[in-house]
């Protein structure tokens, strides 16, 4: 079985750098695009199995970039989690109705994130205890 890819968006290079050490930790290959447009670009290019997505970036925030990816059909079946500082309230329902499989607040539990990237991509639950760093609160 192959490793699957993730696209990790985030202009925050601490949050980039966690995620990174996480995920590669628990087998998983990782790009990174730090705003809105590079993150399309690096989603044509590489067409990860995932994309993590903060919805607070410069060039189109993570609500332009759900739209951008629904309206190209290369694009367009690549689940995305929405993780983000912004409101639970006021963004989690918006971010689903935009095609979010989940909505996780920042900081984000590295198990619970990890728990949440094996259900999207329909990998069976982790019997043993994964790897999970004490990044502090990404």
């Amino acid at each position: 079985m192959s490793q699957k890819t993730i696209l990790i968006v985030d202009d925050d290079p601490d949050v980039r750098l966690g995620l990174h050490i996480l995920l590669k930790a628990n087998h998983y290959n990782v790009i990174f695009a730090a705003d809105g447009m590079a993150s399309i670009a690096e989603a044509r290019k590489h067409k990860p199995d995932l994309i993590v997505l903060d919805l607070g970036l410069p060039a189109g925030d993570g609500f332009s970039v759900m739209e951008r990816l629904k309206a190209n059909d290369g694009l367009s079946l690549i689940p995305v989690i929405v993780v983000s500082a912004r409101d639970r309230n006021a963004n989690m329902d918006r971010a689903l109705k935009a095609g979010a499989k989940a909505f996780l607040q920042k900081p984000v539990d590295n198990a619970e994130l990890l728990k949440v990237i094996r259900q999207v991509l329909g990998e069976p639950p982790i019997t043993a205890k994964p790897v999970v760093h004490d990044l502090g609160s990404l």
